[in-house]
């Protein structure tokens, strides 16, 4: 038993230092060699963990999504806060996570940009990864809906409008490069104002 954990101990720590290695070279520069190296091992015992690059990738995506979900599982499980502080809470630990990652939102940009190259459909992949995410948004509408605290409007509109807005913040981020979502923020604000019966 102790060796299977400290087996995911290590395949984890290799994904952190992975995921910096995306970020420093980024998708397309980063190489198994240079993964190895961050993690002060050689190829052959990265062979252990993980067959490729693009694996190591997406499992370093894995593991950051499965942060955010366990943090945004947190805020919705908090009965002491509203559903309209638990929708705020949520979308501003969203945003707060993307502006601490935003060069890996580059690598990831690039990487969805390699697959379009090569004709397979990048919207797909960024759709598995999100399915969690805008699930849990909408639990929050409906329980919102069910107590009163928001308007009878379309939950799938509601959460359309929040993603939007989500995505919208990551492109300033990541791609021109702005430096703070405060903007942003405001924004979501005064959606989630809109709802609020």
């Amino acid at each position: 038993m102790a060796i299977v954990v400290e087996h995911e101990k290590r395949k984890h720590e290799i994904l952190d230092k992975a995921l910096d290695v995306f970020m420093d070279e980024g998708y397309e520069d980063a190489t198994f060699q240079k993964i190895a190296d961050r993690c002060g091992i050689t190829r052959t015992t990265l062979y252990i963990y993980f067959k490729n690059k693009k694996e190591i990738f997406l499992w370093s995506i894995k593991q950051l999504t499965s942060t955010i979900e366990a943090d945004l599982l947190l805020i919705i499980r908090d009965r002491k806060l509203s559903a309209t502080d638990r929708l705020r809470a949520i979308i501003s630990a969203i945003l707060e996570r993307c502006t601490k990652n935003k060069r890996l939102f580059n690598v990831i940009l690039m990487y969805l940009l390699q697959l379009q190259k090569t004709g397979k459909d990048p919207g797909e992949r960024v759709r598995r990864r999100i399915v969690r995410l805008r699930h849990l948004l909408s639990m929050l509408i409906i329980e919102g809906i069910k107590n009163g605290e928001f308007k009878q409007v379309s939950v799938h509109d509601i959460n359309e409008m929040l993603y939007s807005l989500i995505e919208s913040a990551i492109f300033r981020l990541a791609i021109l490069d702005q430096q703070s979502i405060e903007e942003m923020s405001g924004a979501i604000n005064i959606a989630i104002n809109g709802i609020v019966a």
